[in-house]
């Protein structure tokens, strides 16, 4: 048997690599230590990529955010809660990947093993529940409009209310987690050995965690965005056949309903063009763990690496979809203040209002 490290994407275990690993039955006189294998390697050195783009891309977005006074009020704490925690993914779960990677073993102790499985599964359960923040407050801007006023203690309500329960999901890993020390051999790793009685209470654990980090940001996204396309499509038609409207509101809805399906198509594609293959393979494992004998080792290496591309993809569309998350971010790239580049807030103003009113601008920021 192989006493495998947390970090192995769904190696050598039947459950998600953030939440914990199968129970290990006891240590065989056999067993022999895992090694940080040519598969590893390659996925340490992607993640370092990857780690340096997120870590920049959306160092950047946070400091364009916080400086910038193009942005409403209402949507800046969104948008620096969603850089906040695409950036505890980013100096959490990957350097936690890498490094445990690389050495193989455990070796920061009990307290830290606890510590920092708690905090890699509340970074990503987090970075999941701001989608969803996100994408109440485009459907409540777009479908009550008029609404607006309360739209700043709203968001923060449900800010709140996301980073709590995020922490409080998270909270078994410290309970569930411990560091156990191989009887033959000098090997110590950080494992879920011993903290369930039946197989069966694991996958209920993981599936959990598979339902809360998944399948219900993924089904409230496309539920919101879904109302928005169909809120657009009905002013669209309503414009149409009113007289009485003016030009203006006929303009806009068509291009709010083009920047809408854009920013729809794109946010939702990029979470489940990125989690779903590494999520689907982890329900494959806990119900047929056979398959972890025979799937090949980079696979599981491969899907991970692949999930953790959704950190890098929130600053790319946001800056790809809104000119002002360009003009900050350029501005930030030049090191300029806002009173002496070109987006500064005297050369801005005068369309500021116009992205206050429309709803593709509102949504993609």
């Amino acid at each position: 048997m192989r006493l495998t490290n947390q970090s192995g994407v769904m190696s050598d275990n039947t459950s998600l690599p953030s939440v914990s690993n199968a129970s290990l039955p006891p240590l065989l006189t056999d067993w022999t230590a895992p090694s940080f294998t040519p598969a590893a390697q390659a996925r340490v050195s992607a993640t370092m990529v990857l780690f340096l783009f997120a870590a920049v891309s959306n160092l950047a977005l946070l400091i364009s955010v916080s400086r910038g006074r193009r942005l409403a009020s209402h949507l800046r704490p969104l948008i620096i809660s969603l850089a906040s925690a695409d950036l505890m993914m980013t100096f959490i779960v990957m350097p936690l990947d890498m490094v445990w990677n690389v050495t193989v073993q455990w070796y920061a102790g009990n307290g830290l093993c606890k510590l920092l499985c708690f905090l890699k599964l509340f970074a990503m359960q987090t970075s999941a529940f701001i989608l969803v923040v996100i994408s109440l407050d485009r459907h409540h801007a777009i479908l009550w409009p008029l609404d607006s006023l309360n739209a700043h203690h709203r968001n923060r309500r449900m800010l709140l209310l996301a980073w709590s329960l995020s922490a409080l999901i998270a909270s078994p890993q410290l309970f569930i987690f411990r560091t156990v020390k191989a009887e033959s051999v000098d090997f110590t790793q950080c494992v879920t050995h011993g903290s369930f009685r039946e197989r069966w209470h694991e996958t209920a654990y993981n599936m959990f965690h598979f339902v809360t980090l998944y399948v219900i940001p993924l089904l409230v996204m496309s539920c919101c965005y879904t109302c928005i396309l169909i809120e657009i499509n009905r002013q669209l038609h309503k414009s149409k056949a009113g007289e009485s409207l003016r030009r203006s509101g006929t303009d806009m809805i068509p291009k709010a309903r083009m920047k809408t399906l854009k920013m729809t198509i794109i946010i939702v594609l990029s979470f489940v063009v990125c989690w779903t293959p590494y999520y689907l393979l982890g329900i494959w494992y806990w119900f047929q763990p056979e398959m972890l004998k025979v799937t090949p080792e980079y696979i599981h290496h491969l899907l991970f690496v692949f999930g953790n591309l959704n950190t890098c993809c929130d600053p790319v569309i946001y800056g790809l979809y809104t000119p002002s998350f360009r003009a900050d971010l350029a501005c930030c790239c030049h090191c300029r203040t806002p009173a002496d580049s070109p987006c500064s807030l005297d050369r801005l103003s005068a369309r500021h209002g116009e992205h206050e009113s429309d709803p593709a601008s509102v949504k993609s920021a």
